[in-house]
């Protein structure tokens, strides 16, 4: 078992007033942790909301009803509730009539959940995000000396918890996640009528990870139009299959401020869209690897460590670049994505004498868990 960063956080926030919802793609372990907290808690009520019998009992269900479900229970978890229809509302009358009960929600689809929760749970809640697990998790609880020869495989087979205890099935296993788990919310959820032109978007950004990526382009790749590409990448997005790195910019007359970077939470998930599990030693795409895992990996530690920082790449008319940037309270760090320690790394003398700095810095397989390690 892997000690989940987000466990004491989520424990400081039991105090039966507000609920706490956990969001992240699926499997990545949001029902296993909650439960075990609930179960920490004394006995506890769990609601399904992928079950089709709790759907139809939790549809518009009267106050009367919900206090009469939960009877005496002090902890109440619900599990998948973007499936549960008003569930916001639900889950506010469960707060304002039962003042000694703890509500902990969870939930797959990230907008889609949002807008019926938000209004209705305005100042009543704590939201957190769950990703796939993170380097610095598998090092707490398994040791650096142990985890650090695992770096290939988490470029190549990622981090999702199956994954990463079962390494000798994580082919079959990823395929299963694409094919079972990854889909079917963007499916069902984002009403998508044409799943044949969301594989083709998923390859396409799969191919791109690390560049810049063009709509227009896309759609003419897979044979849409922009606005259904701009749909299908929102609905990926709230899904948390993908996320999006948008342009800084700033004061430069060329900079290039429109485009955007897309990248996965997941480097197994890409890998599987593209149906290559090649070691390193015979891909051509490291470096692209490289860069999704270090900025994901990047996202997950700044989100656990409640570091509140603007990340973004940069790029300008003259070709100049830099993979990824930080600001935080005025101060910019830059950072290049290098898988080679020897590489030579140049940072654009037009951005450094523009924004000035406060670290310039290449990160690669030699210093990278240091970076890990001082997020945020």
């Amino acid at each position: 078992m892997i000690n989940r960063k987000l466990r004491n956080t989520l424990l400081s926030r039991v105090d039966h007033k507000k609920a706490i919802i956990v969001l992240g793609p699926r499997q990545v372990g949001k029902t296993t942790l909650i439960s075990e907290i609930a179960a920490s808690l004394g006995d506890y009520l769990y609601i399904n909301g992928d079950d089709p019998e709790t759907m139809l009992t939790w549809s518009n269900p009267s106050q009367a009803f919900i206090m009469q479900y939960i009877g005496n229970y002090k902890t109440v978890v619900i599990d998948e509730a973007q499936r549960l229809e008003n569930i916001g509302l639900s889950a506010k009358m469960i707060i304002d009539a039962k003042k000694d009960v703890q509500l902990f929600i969870t939930g797959s689809f990230a907008l889609d959940l949002a807008d019926k929760i938000n209004e209705p749970l305005t100042g009543r809640k704590w939201e957190y995000r769950l990703y796939p697990l993170s380097w610095q998790e598998i090092k707490d609880t398994r040791s650096f000396a142990k985890t650090i020869p695992l770096l290939e495989n988490f470029l190549v087979t990622g981090m999702y918890p199956e994954v990463i205890t079962n390494p000798g099935d994580a082919k079959q296993i990823l395929v299963n996640l694409a094919g079972s788990y990854l889909y079917k919310d963007v499916l069902e959820l984002g009403g998508i009528r044409r799943p044949e032109i969301l594989l083709k978007l998923l390859q396409a950004l799969a191919w791109q990870v690390g560049n810049e990526v063009s709509y227009n382009e896309l759609a003419q790749t897979v044979g849409a139009d922009k606005a259904t590409i701009n749909t299908y990448i929102d609905l990926l997005e709230r899904s948390f299959v993908i996320f999006r790195l948008t342009p800084f910019a700033r004061n430069l007359r060329n900079e290039i401020g429109s485009t955007r970077k897309i990248y996965f939470y997941d480097n197994g998930i890409r890998n599987t869209i593209i149906n290559n599990f090649s070691p390193l030693s015979q891909r051509n795409d490291t470096g692209a690897l490289w860069e999704n895992f270090m900025i994901s990996e990047r996202k997950k530690q700044l989100a656990y460590s409640d570091s509140y920082v603007n990340s973004y790449f940069w790029r300008n008319t003259h070709r100049g670049e830099i993979d990824y940037i930080e600001e935080q309270d005025g101060r910019i760090s830059a950072y290049e994505m290098k898988w080679n320690p020897k590489a030579k790394t140049r940072f654009p003398k037009a951005f450094v004498e523009a924004y000035q700095p406060a670290i310039t810095q290449a990160i690669h397989k030699d210093n990278y868990w240091e970076w890990l390690d001082n997020a945020g």
